[in-house]
């Protein structure tokens, strides 16, 4: 007999079934120069994004800006988001801050028709074990939408709080961005057989052959976000064992890539978008606190980039 609700376990098998055959997507959120949400075009870019066949799909998350949203452009981007995805695969919309926040997020969210939520790490402060527990109890009591916890920054469980965690019947999975693999596999051992994990750790390709010796083979990919090309073919690569594929990009691409990533505070974010904009896709600036790369860096950027396709055999100008 299961542990989740009905809603919980088919969201959990939508998404075990997604992550099999493809990437987790995380949208980039389309601003205009003034900073104001340009939802035609995230539509548009939302669409093309869509069409490179996805595991599953998670707006206003951390490449989508969710710390910089209102309620109401929350509103409109998850909406959008699941008209367009239409039933063809999970929507997991990012929520957070405290769980007063959270619930509000989280009740657009499921007014707008996603399937699930991502409960992104609180605000700031350091917490309890204890703490930790009760933030997600709070959400899952008032939502009826399947949780998917994140552990980063200040939010890291033990196997104790993970076993408590699993217990709510609404709280599916853990996507984890420590990278710390001897803890994350005691929660893997600690955890019921479905409970979902998925690697979350910034440019996760970097680490996705660790992750998967330790039992998480799914992980999130910023790269879909301006390079599904690169971000599928790596993917293929890992699945089938093709480990000369997959050193081959992460020697020429991804590797490059967050050696430029890790120059400026932000960039895990902002040089995705300006990737995106190099390739033409319609998603505009950074919003601040967050800054777009000055020339010298979108330059290196766009050499990363086409060494990138260059391998998948691709060209910037077919995103």
């Amino acid at each position: 007999m299961t542990r989740f609700t009905a809603a919980a376990e088919d969201v959990a098998k939508r998404l075990r079934d997604g992550m099999v055959g493809g990437v987790l997507s995380f949208p980039l959120t389309s601003f205009r120069e003034d900073g104001g949400l340009d939802l035609e075009a995230y539509r548009a870019y939302l669409t093309a994004q869509l069409d490179s066949a996805p595991g599953a799909v998670f707006p206003a998350c951390g490449t989508g800006e969710f710390f910089s949203l209102d309620e109401d452009e929350y509103r409109a981007v998850v909406r959008a988001t699941v008209e367009i995805a239409d039933g063809r695969l999970p929507v997991v919309a990012g929520i957070g801050y405290g769980w007063a926040q959270a619930l509000r997020f989280a009740r657009i969210a499921e007014e707008a028709g996603a399937d699930a939520a991502l409960v992104l790490p609180h605000y700031l402060v350091a917490a309890t074990q204890d703490g930790l527990v009760e933030q997600l109890r709070r959400i899952a009591s008032g939502t009826s939408l399947p949780l998917i916890a994140y552990q980063r920054g200040q939010v890291d469980f033990t196997a104790d709080s993970l076993r408590r965690i699993a217990e709510i019947p609404t709280v599916i999975g853990l996507k984890d961005g420590h990278s710390d693999l001897d803890r994350l596999q005691r929660l893997t051992l600690a955890a019921p057989d479905d409970f979902l994990f998925f690697n979350g750790a910034s440019t996760a390709e970097i680490q996705a052959r660790a992750y998967a010796t330790v039992g998480v083979p799914a992980y999130s990919s910023a790269v879909h976000a301006f390079a599904p090309e690169i971000a599928n073919a790596f993917f293929a690569a890992l699945r089938d064992g093709d480990d000369a594929g997959v050193t081959k990009l992460l020697r020429d691409f991804y590797v490059p890539l967050v050696e430029l990533r890790d120059r400026v505070p932000g960039y895990a974010v902002s040089l995705v978008k300006a990737a995106a904009g190099l390739r033409g896709l319609p998603v505009g600036p950074v919003r601040a606190p967050l800054t777009d790369p000055g020339r010298e860096d979108l330059d290196a950027l766009a050499k990363v980039l086409d060494d990138g396709l260059k391998v998948v055999g691709a060209v910037r100008g077919s995103g």
